[in-house]
């Protein structure tokens, strides 16, 4: 798995918010842990811990694979030089950062300093790029955190005490009312973000191409994508296929088919 050269402070300064989260989501659990063990029922709290644990791999999984940078101008595929593609499929363009030349689907990020394979986005939560080669485990990530985030607003609503009085009612549940309403806040985001991913995924987009599809060469021609093969087949695409894909062929062959 090839790492991110990024600044350790970076990296440290992102694991300290991430640990934060996990931690309070963490806290619900074990403040709920006496109920349990008074009925001699540890399972639901193991299994909550488990996947905090598995939400960190996953995080730091993302945080620090290689996202498919592009890094040679040598293509791993076999160039069809014939007229006819050079017709029907644009230009390979030489990026003005890096001066290599950029696959298509593929963006110069310039906080990473690299072209970035089927470019989706540059995510400050992680510090890193969503691309060709991590996107499907972001997506993972995703889908196991709001599991973890909706476990924890049940804990929490289901540890809020009654009182005789609003004021001693507040004082009780004042850490599981904050702890509330900061996993809810954050649960929202979570959920909007997953759906969105794989809204953009089951048609065979991602976010930059979706925001700039009047700028993109390949697109701008296209009201509809051409690389959509249908929900099904782009879902098994996606979660599937771990190999790097030439979109150069497949858009070869879309715009072949049409004519």
């Amino acid at each position: 798995m090839a790492l991110i050269f990024v600044s350790c402070e970076e990296q440290v300064k992102c694991a300290r918010v991430y640990a934060c989260q996990s931690f309070l989501s963490t806290c619900l659990t074990f403040l709920d842990l006496r109920k349990y063990g008074e009925s001699g029922e540890f399972v639901q709290p193991v299994v909550f811990s488990l996947l905090v644990l598995l939400s960190v791999l996953l995080y730091f999984t993302v945080a620090l694979m290689d996202p498919g940078f592009v890094l040679t101008d040598n293509s791993q595929f076999p160039q069809v030089v014939c007229g006819e593609l050079e017709d029907m499929v644009p230009r390979l363009r030489r990026c003005g950062y890096c001066l290599l030349q950029q696959p298509m689907r593929a963006k110069h990020c310039q906080k990473c300093k690299h072209c970035v394979r089927r470019f989706d986005h540059h995510c400050p939560w992680i510090k890193n790029c969503v691309g060709e080669r991590n996107h499907r485990w972001f997506i993972m990530y995703l889908a196991v955190q709001l599991v973890v985030l909706v476990w924890a607003l049940q804990l929490a609503l289901s540890g809020i005490s009654s009182s005789v009085t609003w004021k001693l009612w507040f004082c009780l549940n004042v850490f599981l009312l904050a702890a509330l309403g900061i996993v809810s806040m954050v649960s929202v985001v979570v959920a909007l973000l997953l759906c969105c991913h794989l809204y953009l995924i089951s048609i065979n987009s991602t976010t930059w191409e979706f925001m700039s599809h009047h700028r993109i060469s390949y697109l701008k021609n296209y009201k509809e994508n051409p690389f959509n093969r249908g929900v099904v087949c782009n879902l098994l695409d996606f979660f599937c296929i771990c190999q790097s894909v030439a979109w150069e062929q497949v858009y070869y062959k879309v715009n072949h088919n049409c004519v």
